[in-house]
Parts: structure tokens; C-alpha cells; sequence
């Protein structure tokens, strides 16, 4: 089966307040077929520190039951508290020893866990960018590979003149103004 290029995004939310907006739009674009949810985990940090995970998806059921929980299994991570823990990492380390794959080098390694504050929440969404998968095949076609990728900081855009630095900080405080840091 060929995949698009995949991106695991991780959400914060300092005090979540869900109407469905989200899974809408991810409906939307599934729908669309411009990306696959192909795994999804809500991650709920307790003042100590302490976690509670839900598994989410937009999924069909024969989905979910192919692809299992990658997000726990990229990040070592399984629902069932520690020794899912364990199960995922170790999930995680047959697939990549299997496909030949090591997926992060120590150098290279995100605690994504580590980085959710305590006393809030975070999504996080496993997306396939079909959008992408023409794009990506061209670029081998011409002998081309990703170097680097990342989300570009709306402060970021008016140095190159995209946004004006209004619009840019109204994006900036939009997007941090949850975590308390907006500027």
C-alpha cells in the first residue's frame, strides 16, 4: 500500500472546550481526501503530572483495525498505563526492526509526553497528506528527499512580507493565547 507523507501534530489545550469543531474539519478533509486521521489520542495531564489517555478517531472500523495505534506505538506510548507503555515501545521498535526503519536517532528524540504541560491537555493527530503524495512522488522522480519540515510562526511571516505585522499578531495571540503565552 503506498502512504502519503505523514505528520504527527501534537495540540495543546490549557482548559479544552470541545463542541466537535475539530472532528468536523478533520471529517471535512477526510472526506475530501485531502488527509487520512490515521491515528488519533486525547492526553490528559493531572496537576502531578499523572496521565490519562482516550484513543479518537474518524476511522471506519476496518481502518482502525488495520493500522492498530501507531501514535502509541511512534512514541512509545500505550493506553494502558505503564505496561502499555512497554507494549508500545516495544510495537514501535519491532515495526521499525522489521521494516528497517529506526524511526528517531537520541539526537532526534521528542518527548512529546514531556512537552504537554501539567493541567492540561493535548491531542494528538497521526495525518496522511494525501494532498502531498503527487508533490512527494515528483520530487523522487527528480532525485529529490526531505531535508527538514516545520510550522512556520505567523511572527515569522512578516520579516518575508506574507502577513502584515498586525494580521501577524492577531494569528500569533490566536494561536498561544491557550497556552498563556502569547505576546
Amino acid at each position: 500500500m503506498a502512504i502519503g507523507p505523514v505528520q504527527l501534530i501534537v495540540l495543546g489545550f490549557s482548559h479544552p472546550d470541545f463542541h466537535g469543531e475539530i472532528i468536523a474539519e478533520l471529517e471535512r478533509l477526510r472526506e475530501s481526501d485531502t488527509v487520512r486521521v490515521i491515528d488519533s489520542l486525547a492526553v490528559y495531564k493531572d496537576a502531578d503530572g499523572e496521565l490519562e489517555v482516550e484513543h479518537l478517531s474518524n476511522l471506519s472500523t476496518d481502518e482502525a483495525i488495520e493500522l492498530g495505534s501507531k501514535i502509541g506505538a511512534l512514541i512509545g506510548l500505550g493506553i494502558e498505563g505503564e505496561e502499555g507503555a512497554e507494549a508500545g515501545a516495544v510495537a514501535g521498535a519491532e515495526a521499525a526492526a522489521t521494516d528497517g526503519v529506526q524511526v528517531f536517532s537520541e539526537q532526534e528524540a521528542w518527548d512529546v509526553l514531556e512537552d504537554i504541560p501539567n493541567d492540561s491537555a493535548a491531542a494528538l493527530v497521526l495525518l496522511e497528506h494525501h494532498w502531498a503524495v503527487p508533490l512527494r512522488d515528483a520530487i523522487a522522480r527528480a532525485g529529490g528527499f526531505r531535508i527538514s519540515d516545520g510550522f512556520i510562526s505567523p511572527l515569522d511571516l512578516v520579516e518575508i512580507g506574507l502577513v502584515s505585522a498586525e494580521d501577524a499578531e492577531q494569528l500569533h495571540a490566536m494561536e498561544t493565547a491557550a497556552a498563556g503565552t502569547a505576546q
